[in-house]
């Protein structure tokens, strides 16, 4: 089926919410079941979180664990998956050797022949102190991307991101505005900033650009101490939740009507009336000039 030959049909969504640990194949075989559960539940897109293959932060065992692109057990196995299953399969994305001592985390897309449709470097890298005393440093193991992504799907176009990007609306909106109708953000968000943040960044993507957003999540008690917050959501272009989990790996399953994001920016052509202006320093009376 092409895009112009779905437009118009709609389609169930399954999104995998995990709590991956630091061994690849234990993770793969956790996903591998939560797919196959979603395509029985009818699924004809599933999505992954980030960080599907493994969750460290220790930087030397996490170069240790992981392998090239081309030599990942775990990429291999999702594509003949996507392939037996005949079904879309995100991979929100994996952590894979990029140098020596550098890292990429990596999201593909995976049509139901098994073919990588598009991949995706996370481009803006979690490197932060929270109050509770939990430090990030992203950058420290992983190279940025530098290229937002699309892809087509059979019932319209996917934007891809990850996690992080979530704060960065700008790259929503270009994605918006070249045609993405459908946004993922496949995300490993902490506990802390997800109770704050998730619900509103989430909702206000989906409002701001009239389309669907599909965000499947970490949750839980990971095996490396770290806390993430969960609640995979499936939100329309209205910014309605449609479909949420809670904390427990699991699939969410919701169905989706393309037609929606047509009806939401009707309404809302805020698309239409962005407009390009310049930040100027504000107006400065002459020296000379007494005001009163």
């Amino acid at each position: 089926m092409t895009k112009a030959d779905g437009a118009g049909t709609t389609f169930r969504v399954g999104l995998i919410q995990m709590r991956s640990g630091r061994t690849p194949a234990a993770n793969l075989d956790a996903a591998t079941k939560l797919i196959a559960e979603a395509k029985a539940g009818g699924a004809d897109y599933v999505q992954t979180p980030e960080m599907t293959n493994i969750l460290e932060a220790r930087r030397d065992a996490l170069m240790a664990a992981i392998v090239p692109e081309h030599e990942d057990p775990s990429l291999a196995a999702f594509r003949e998956q996507a392939r037996q299953h005949r079904l879309w399969l995100h991979i929100g994305s994996l952590a894979l050797k990029a140098s020596p001592d550098r890292a990429v985390n990596r999201g593909f897309l995976i049509d139901p022949h098994g073919g990588i449709a598009a991949r995706y470097d996370k481009i803006h890298m979690f490197d932060v102190d929270l109050a509770n005393g939990e430090s990030y440093r992203e950058s420290r193991s992983y190279a940025p991307g530098e290229h937002a992504v699309m892809a087509d799907l059979p019932w319209g176009r996917l934007g891809v991101t990850i996690c992080y990007d979530l704060r960065f609306p700008s790259l929503y909106r270009a994605l918006a505005e070249a045609g993405s109708t459908f946004l993922a953000i496949p995300s490993s968000f902490t506990r802390q900033t997800g109770e704050a943040h998730w619900h509103i960044l989430n909702r206000a993507r989906a409002i701001e650009n009239g389309c669907y957003v599909f965000a499947a999540a970490q949750g839980g008690h990971h095996e490396n101490g770290r806390d993430t917050f969960g609640h995979s959501l499936v939100i329309d272009p209205w910014g309605r939740v449609l479909a949420e989990g809670d904390v427990e790996p699991g699939v969410v399953m919701a169905e989706i009507d393309p037609a929606a994001v047509g009806t939401a920016r009707a309404r809302i052509p805020s698309l239409q009336h962005g407009r390009r202006f310049e930040i100027v320093e504000p107006f400065a009376e002459p020296a000379h000039l007494h005001v009163v």
